[in-house]
Order: C-alpha cells, then sequence, then structure tokens
C-alpha cells in the first residue's frame, strides 16, 4: 500500500520553505532591532524636570562642560550640576521664570535636582570619565554635538560595537585632554595626523589590552 498521498512531498516542501522563511525572517528582525533607534535609544530625549538647553548654555554663554560637570576629570562619573551651580547665575537671572521652578524649589528646600540620565550604561558595564578625559577623548565623541541640542538626546549607540571601534583604533580619536571639551573640531585631525600616535606612545596605550573583557566588564 501507498504510505504518503501523492500531495505529502508538496506539504513537506512547503512546510520546509515556511520554517526556512520564518528563520530567516526572525534573523532580519532581530539585526534591524538590534540597530533601531528603539534598542540603541539614539536620538532619544529623556523628560527632565527643567528644560535645561545645552545649546543656550555651551553655544549661546560659553560655558565649559566641566562647569556643571565638576567631577569628570577626577571621578568615574562625570555628575550632576547641584543646585547651587545652577543658581550662581539663576538667583540673579530670570528669577521668575516657572520654567526654573523646580531649581527654586530645590534650594529653598536643600533637596537635589533629580535628572534623568540620557547616555545611561548597563549595570554590568564599568565606564571610567576621568582616565578617558586624562588620555584626551573629547566630550563630543561620546555625546556629540551638545552646543546644538535645545533638548539633550543620547548622540551615539553606546552598544558594544560602539566602545570596541574606538578600543581597537584609538588613535583618530584622541586630543590634548586639555582641550578634551572643544565642539567643533574641524580640520583638526588633518592638520596634526601624527598626534594620535605620539598621544599612544606617551601613555602606553595598548589595543590589545583595551579589547579586553576585564576591561569593561569587571
Amino acid at each position: 500500500m501507498q504510505i504518503f498521498t501523492p500531495s505529502a512531498d508538496t506539504r513537506l516542501r512547503l512546510f520546509v520553505s515556511v520554517v526556512i522563511v520564518l528563520i530567516l525572517g526572525s534573523l532580519a528582525f532581530l539585526s534591524g532591532h538590534a540597530e533601531s533607534s528603539f534598542a540603541t535609544k539614539r536620538g532619544w530625549v529623556q523628560e527632565q524636570p527643567v528644560p535645561f538647553s545645552h545649546e543656550h548654555h555651551v553655544a549661546g554663554l560659553g560655558l565649559d562642560c566641566r562647569y556643571c560637570h565638576a567631577s569628570v576629570e577626577n571621578s568615574a562619573h562625570a555628575g550632576f550640576p547641584p543646585t547651587h551651580t545652577c543658581m550662581t547665575c539663576h538667583s540673579q537671572l530670570y528669577t521668575d521664570a516657572s520654567e526654573l521652578a523646580p531649581v527654586r524649589q530645590s534650594m529653598a528646600k536643600n533637596l537635589p535636582i533629580r535628572w534623568n540620565r540620557v547616555s545611561a550604561l548597563p549595570d554590568y558595564v564599568y565606564f571610567n570619565h576621568s582616565i578617558h578625559i586624562d588620555r584626551g577623548i573629547a566630550c563630543v565623541e561620546c555625546h556629540g554635538r551638545v552646543d546644538r541640542m535645545p533638548i539633550t538626546f543620547r548622540a551615539k549607540p553606546f552598544q558594544m560595537e560602539f566602545c570596541l571601534g574606538c578600543h581597537r583604533d584609538p588613535a583618530p580619536h584622541l586630543r590634548p585632554p586639555n582641550m578634551t571639551t572643544v565642539m567643533d573640531w574641524g580640520d583638526w585631525q588633518e592638520k596634526h595626523p601624527e598626534y594620535g600616535a605620539e598621544a599612544m606612545a606617551a601613555h602606553n596605550i595598548e589595543p590589545e589590552k583595551l579589547v579586553s573583557c576585564t576591561t569593561c566588564h569587571r
């Protein structure tokens, strides 16, 4: 007796084809999702208690990043500005502005403003701001042109691939440490093509050690 019907082979081929399409479709979806702004949060903004404009303060007023992020040169964390830093100016300027009410309340109640991180990293990733600043990684390398951001958003994906790209080839990203807060570097690298290699030699930067798992996962 014939065990399989005449259409059994066709159904099997169709089933296998559907399975293959589903697998390939799933892989394509996951790959696209991993690079999407939904996964990386690139370009996303975080709601803040105060609508702080980096564009106004950095580009307009010329404030240095370290004026507000005072611990960035000597700590793993850049830190948020304490309220008295804001009130250095705003005790005299825009004293009745409704947008600054949370700042005035924070000062009056002696309670810190709860800023929401824009460039947060996972808990399993160790990152030290001070060592990057000390070696000459400019703020713009990771945070983008904040001087053009009326509302601060995440400029880079902060995925493992992004970090490894710099760790594998640090030279193009190195700048004079005392100039790391410069936003517009223009053609600086073209005018100083030798700086990266010289800085790596001066600081004994070895890419093979930078890509070790324990560098970021401790």
